[in-house]
């Protein structure tokens, strides 16, 4: 049967069309191959350059063609279907063997058929701590993971003592160079020491960088084992030990110590809450907060117990399988990566305690940045083929792992305090300007992270209400509250559309500003958002005597 399809495929027929020219009887003869690889439409139009053919006969040329093409495959194929059957009557195809591979490629294409796929790992593991941390063992749980997030702190700790060392010996060698330049040393002893020191500062962070990652790995596969042994036992009711194994005992919650400076203190928050409805017919109930913070405050684990932290992880913990998700918005530069600005803060905050069921920042950034070499490969080649490109495109030739304005990547987590994604926006330094509109990359970047949060289940997102961390100097009150406004006004925009995209699902949403913006500041910005969001009036009630 091989040889048979072997001799199909290299079958050439020829196709003859006939037409007149006047009282002149023409004839075009052309050899084709079969099967034909070509469309027939662009073999139609060779022909009619390459003979340089009449514009009349054009439609009957290609009605013509497109009916050989067809009329021939159907009498190749017919051909083969007899020359197969005949080799399954002559025995020379296994009749079982071909019914098998039948029934296998149609089980394999079609979805009644097809059997399910099995769990993964991750996914059992998944449904596993679900069961957990919904149960009496959820203590037990978090007070494990408070217990690696301080070795693994203390770790960094120690790292960043050996590096600050480092860089303090390095700096009296450098001291003691300059002052010989000139007289025994020339510039380039100086770049000579520099390099070296440049060569031990990278050893030094490589070396802890992989103990870091063994230490993480072998954490996560220790936490992984224990919570599936756990899970198993809590099954068994007849296991005396369970309940010792999830006794929580006081002394077990090792407290970390307060060294190097690293303990972060909590500054005096500013707050206000607001319930607002939007919608024309259908109203939907919301829930605002305008917030004085950091935004790293919703990443980072205190490492003293006070009220309300473990609350705060335990909350976190038990809707980290739900759909209720927290997110966060970080504006990050165009460069995917974790070695400057927020972008490093944001990383060290992720390093400093294991995740136990997603890959770690530096693997999913890795992952994003293959994403982005494709797609931006795939719309050059697209440009190229429309025989131009737009001016992001462009830009985006310049280095193809970066990204453009209003445009952000997504990074998922199960080891921060209080979020469980955070959405990369990009942004240039048109943000700082206060002539920015609503068709501005950034607003339309925010419209997408909220598309993005209807469509996978985030109910809670903080947002940067001035679109910056930290405030400058050309961010005057007039900037500020032109911002504020603007931010305010697209935000509600884009929560009604959310009706229409989610049928109107209750959301919080929480505006930061940055810790430096004065306290008038605050409450002018906080007297504006009842102007624009419809806010709930409260209604008291009094008994008549």
């Amino acid at each position: 049967m091989k040889k048979s399809i072997e001799r199909f495929c290299n079958r050439e027929r020829e196709f003859v069309y006939k037409f007149k020219v006047g009282s002149q009887c023409l004839e075009l003869k052309v050899p084709l191959k079969f099967p034909v690889q070509e469309n027939a439409s662009h073999l139609h139009g060779r022909l009619m350059l390459l003979h340089s053919l009449p514009c009349f006969i054009e439609k009957d040329l290609k009605e013509a063609l497109s009916q050989f093409i067809e009329e021939e495959s159907l009498r190749d194929y017919d051909r083969d279907a007899e020359a197969s059957l005949e080799a399954v009557k002559s025995g020379e195809v296994d009749l079982h063997q071909l019914a098998s591979s039948w029934a296998k490629a149609y089980a394999e294409t079609t979805l009644e058929h097809a059997r399910p796929e099995e769990p993964s790992w991750d996914e059992d593991f998944a449904d596993v701590y679900h069961d957990l941390i919904h149960s009496p063992a959820s203590e037990t749980l978090l007070n494990l993971e408070h217990n690696y997030f301080v070795s693994i702190s203390e770790l960094i700790g120690e790292r960043d003592v050996e590096l600050k060392k480092l860089r303090e010996r390095q700096g009296i060698e450098m001291e003691k160079v300059m002052q010989e330049l000139g007289k025994s040393l020339t510039d380039q002893d100086v770049n000579s020491l520099a390099a070296q020191h440049f060569e031990s500062q990278q050893d030094l962070e490589n070396k802890w960088s992989n103990e870091l990652k063994q230490s993480t790995a072998i954490q996560k596969q220790e936490y992984q084992e224990w919570v599936i042994k756990l899970h198993q036992d809590l099954k068994n009711p007849n296991n005396s030990s369970l309940s010792e194994e999830i006794k929580v005992q006081p002394s077990q919650f090792r407290e970390s110590v307060e060294a190097n400076g690293r303990i972060y203190e909590e500054q005096r928050k500013l707050e206000e809450s607001f319930t607002i409805h939007l919608g024309a017919q259908l109203k939907t109930m919301h829930n605002l907060r305008l917030l004085r913070a950091d935004m790293l405050d919703f990443c980072k684990h205190k490492r003293n117990h006070r009220s309300g932290v473990k609350l705060h992880r335990l909350q976190t913990a038990l809707s980290l399988y739900s759909t209720s998700l927290c997110g966060l918005v970080l504006l990050v530069d165009n460069r995917i990566n974790s070695y400057s600005g927020i972008k490093r803060d944001f990383a060290t905050v992720c390093q400093e305690c294991t995740d136990f069921h997603f890959p770690r920042i530096e693997e999913q950034l890795e992952v994003v940045q293959q994403v982005v070499l494709y797609a931006r490969t795939q719309r050059r080649n697209s440009g190229n083929r429309n025989g131009g490109s737009d001016d992001k495109a462009k830009n985006a030739d310049r280095n193809y792992l970066n990204i453009l304005p209003g445009e952000f990547y997504i990074t998922r987590h199960s080891n921060l305090s209080e979020i469980h994604v955070a959405f990369h926006l990009c942004v240039d330094d048109n943000v700082k300007s206060g002539n920015i509109t609503a068709r501005d990359p950034a607003i339309m970047g925010l419209r997408n992270i909220l598309k993005v949060c209807c469509t996978h289940d985030i109910t809670t997102i903080s947002i940067p209400l001035l679109l910056v961390h930290d405030m400058s100097e050309e961010m005057t009150i007039p900037w500020c509250l032109r911002r504020a406004e603007l931010v305010f006004k697209c935000v509600k925009g884009f929560m009604m559309e959310m009706a229409s995209w989610d049928g109107g699902i209750s959301r919080t949403v929480q505006f930061l500003v940055p810790q430096s913006i004065s306290e008038e500041m605050f409450y002018q910005l906080s007297n504006m958002l009842p102007q624009i969001f419809r806010v709930s009036s409260t209604l008291t009630l009094t008994s008549k005597h």
